[in-house]
């Protein structure tokens, strides 16, 4: 069908116009749309054309939902085989040939261990409906009901994920039987150390918290943690203490649930995050990328905590036929070219790059990330200047300054930069001061590097622009 040419001004007005109305008719709930006032009209892999004829890079990839990018051949003809062919487009838990193909699919991407005596659950549609099972199935299979979660974490926004998450704006109840437990990480190490030994810390703390009778701690049904935290500021679970957690929790018999909603179908260089350390948890919470762009979220666990109850913990919209579809070609797509393989190199390619960056710009506070899950956690680049020239040399290789403080405001105006440049990012982080991309796998090297181009320019620009600002308002 031929595209009727929009004259600027009249694009322009469109555009305007369908911004404004949102702004009228929608919660005060919206988020993305805040920061990235754009109306998509199009799209195609990494290329997104808004209603004014702008177009972009997205490095959101629908919050790491697209795997192969907007509109994959792939998926586009999956969907379509499904809708040409008649069958239903939904139906409850009921066993069809669309489905039965996605969970072999699915089995087959899965460590072999752990597939050849698991089973699968179709929840509700999204990543949080899918924790909420897992969280409800531990608390089933052991008959206690205290949940081991991790500072910076990020599970979903309903009722019970919230409290196995870390605080946000809209709040989410405390509960007494959720412990949090510290993510170890270099930059902003919970214990001031980082590198092993904060590793080792981290685990004392976790085995004597569940082995001190006076700790407080409620008896465990499970462990939930991210292999990456995501919205905690992209940081990698490093695999030493992945491993440990895993120890810990199968010597207690406390099921372990690693959350691969954002993590998984390759993203982070291996087909799920958990292969990078070895460990076979007892459940995995799979959302996003499986429902090749559309939703689907299931959970796998051991065979042996299938303790559900006929009709316990359904959603209605478990029978997505599309989803199940567009997931299985996508999970395919990914497993036979071997995608994941290559996430894994181009991601350590572009965080190179984005260290060497480092160099000219204080304002990079840290550099990290797991294939194609790669955060830039920015500083006040005056603290950082500061800290650098009065820092004695072996303090600094110490750590014993410790980071510059975050910088959120210039975070936000880098994305704003970017935005104008016609790339997509979003913010991270505990302060919302890491610059979050999550491109598709499907990224070519040019691509790369044209993201790459726009985001150090980017900077460039933000950082000029608070200097100024600065300046202008510095007393003389």
């Amino acid at each position: 069908m031929a595209v009727t040419e929009i004259a600027p001004s009249a694009a322009t007005t469109a555009h305007e116009g369908i911004l404004r109305r949102q702004s009228i008719r929608e919660s005060a709930a919206r988020t993305y749309a805040r920061s990235l006032p754009i109306v998509p009209v199009r799209a195609r892999g990494l290329t997104i054309e808004g209603a004014d004829g702008r177009r972009y890079l997205d490095c959101l990839s629908g919050a790491g939902t697209l795997a192969l990018g907007h509109n994959h051949p792939v998926v586009l003809e999956a969907i379509r085989k499904v809708i040409d062919s008649g069958a239903p487009l939904h139906v409850p838990d009921l066993a069809t040939p669309v489905k039965d193909a996605f969970t072999t699919e699915l089995f087959e991407t899965l460590p072999r261990q752990f597939a050849d005596h698991a089973r699968v659950q179709f929840c509700g549609p999204t990543g949080t409906d899918a924790v909420e099972a897992a969280l409800e199935l531990v608390r089933t299979a052991t008959g206690r009901s205290g949940i081991l979660a991790f500072t910076g974490a990020d599970h979903g926004m309903t009722a019970g994920a919230m409290t196995a998450g870390a605080p946000t704006a809209s709040g989410g109840a405390p509960d007494v039987r959720v412990t949090r437990l510290p993510y170890p990480q270099d930059y902003r190490c919970p214990f001031g150390v980082g590198g092993a030994r904060s590793q080792e810390l981290a685990g004392n703390w976790t085995e004597t918290l569940l082995d001190d009778p006076k700790s407080g701690v409620v008896p465990s049904a499970g462990m939930i943690l991210e292999p990456v935290q995501g919205e905690g500021g992209v940081i990698p679970g490093p695999d030493s203490w992945m491993r440990r957690m895993r120890k810990i929790t199968a010597d207690r018999s406390i099921p372990l649930i690693a959350d691969e909603v954002q993590t998984g179908v390759g993203r982070t260089g291996a087909f799920w995050a958990v292969e990078h350390s070895g460990i076979v948890p007892d459940v995995m919470v799979m959302s996003k990328a499986i429902g090749g762009s559309l939703p689907l979220a299931v959970i796998v666990y051991r065979s042996d905590l299938d303790c559900w109850e006929p009709g316990a913990h359904v959603g209605t919209f478990r029978g997505n036929q599309l989803a199940m579809a567009a997931g299985a070609a996508t999970l395919a797509h990914v497993r036979e070219n071997r995608l994941a393989e290559r996430a894994a190199d181009l991601g350590a390619r572009m965080i190179r790059r984005l260290r060497g960056l480092a160099a000219d710009h204080p304002a990079i506070g840290d550099v990290r990330g797991r294939g194609l899950m790669i955060g830039l956690e920015l500083v006040d680049p005056e603290a950082a200047e500061s800290a650098e020239a009065t820092v004695a040399a072996d303090a600094r290789e110490t750590g014993a300054a410790g980071p510059a403080p975050a910088d959120p405001v210039l975070a936000a105006a880098v994305q704003r930069e970017c935005l104008a440049r016609g790339l997509i990012v979003e913010l991270a982080g505990r302060h919302t001061s890491v610059v979050s991309l999550l491109p598709p796998l499907t990224l070519t090297d040019e691509q790369a590097e044209a993201v790459l181009d726009r985001l150090a320019d980017a900077l460039s620009a933000a950082e000029r622009a608070i200097r100024s600002r600065h300046e202008t308002h510095r007393p003389h």
